[in-house]
């Protein structure tokens, strides 16, 4: 039995108390707040912190127990929700602890696998960033320089200094404009165009190598997962690598609930599935029950014809499904597997027929 199981209920409800939490901390900054109305939003503070309490003790009496499935991130993230407005409270003194609970900001952070995620992307596009970081250093400094050359006999309180200047290269490459500085000369404001046109580009730039990242890093994810898919099937065991890359890539997993139809007898057929864990109910005139390692589907595949058994999960079942257009392929580059499902197709197929 684990430790604390009531910290699997508390997990979930990160975001949850985290939202009502922070509406309080803005709440209580309305200078005209009731006291009774003040002394509300306390207690819903209260609460959410005795709440944040209990999965932090959770979580170290876990991490005692050798449990070390909680990332140091997370420990870290569920110490200071407790302990920053604890201290606050008994430091500050004033009405402004409140604010210190602003730090459960990070709560709903506390088990995302966004910053994961970001973190390989950074460095798998590190290079490419820090060139374009690069290019924007540069262009920001000269387009200071030359606006400090053009606007420092015109405006000598605007770009006076190149620091001044570079406050309004960033402004204006940012393509932000706040209008407190603003080119009088014809050539500065012909520069003036010229970085904003150049900062458009390159926060694309920025825009597209981080995007591209991202895609890559899911593809990656994607492509690792559904390989240990596909590693679980027995009938893809016999596909040599370049056949299997194929396979892996056409394959799309899916989870379906116990009790869930997966296929309706009747309906035209685009796709067959392999069962990858639990089993599912295959409705024949002697039911069949099919489990790991197992398929279906297929024959609306090679016939062309509607479904004939309407399939459904006995239990939670993992599946992958392969596309009609896909299959064509598997069957064109291993002929041995499509001949093994072309048989078990006719098989089932004769079992389906009623005797006369």
């Amino acid at each position: 039995m684990s430790i604390l199981p009531f910290s699997r209920f508390y997990m979930p409800l990160n975001a949850v108390l985290a939202a009502p939490g922070l509406l309080a901390v803005a709440a209580l900054t309305i200078p005209d707040m009731s006291g009774r109305g003040r002394l509300a939003l306390v207690a819903v503070l209260a609460v959410i912190w005795g709440a944040y309490l209990l999965q932090m003790a959770a979580t170290v009496l876990k991490r005692w127990a050798g449990d070390v499935r909680d990332r140091t991130p997370a420990v870290a993230i569920d110490v200071l929700a407790v302990l920053v407005p604890l201290a606050a409270f008994v430091l500050v003194g004033t009405p402004d602890w409140s604010l210190y609970c602003a730090v459960w900001l990070l709560k709903p952070l506390r088990d995302s696998t966004f910053f994961p995620l970001l973190g390989r992307v950074l460095t798998n596009e590190a290079r490419n960033l820090i060139g374009v970081t690069t290019v924007f250093g540069v262009v920001l400094f000269g387009v200071a320089l030359m606006a400090y050359v053009i606007e420092r006999d015109i405006q000598p309180e605007k770009f006076g200094s190149i620091p001044q200047a570079m406050w309004w290269a960033v402004v204006t490459l940012s393509t932000t404009g706040y209008g407190d500085a603003i080119p009088q000369s014809f050539a500065g404001r012909v520069l003036a165009g010229i970085v904003m046109m150049s900062g458009i580009g390159i926060f694309a730039l920025w825009a597209g190598i981080l995007a591209t990242g991202f895609a890559q890093e899911v593809r990656r994810g994607d492509f690792v997962r559904n390989w240990q898919l596909v590693a679980a099937v027995p009938l893809f065991q016999k596909l040599g690598p370049a056949v299997l890359i194929e396979i892996v890539r056409a394959l799309r997993p899916r989870t379906v609930p116990a009790g869930a139809v997966i296929c309706r007898s009747g309906e035209p057929g685009d796709r067959m599935f392999f069962v990858v864990e639990g089993r599912v109910t295959v409705a024949m005139p002697n039911p069949v029950e099919l489990g790991p390692g197992a398929f279906f589907g297929e024959m609306a595949l090679i016939t062309g014809e509607p479904r004939m058994a309407t399939v459904s999960a006995a239990t939670s079942v993992s599946l992958l499904s392969l596309h009609s257009s896909d299959f064509q392929m598997l069957c064109s580059s291993s002929p041995e597997i499509a001949e093994i499902i072309r048989t078990t197709a006719l098989e089932r197929r004769g079992a389906a027929q009623p005797s006369e």
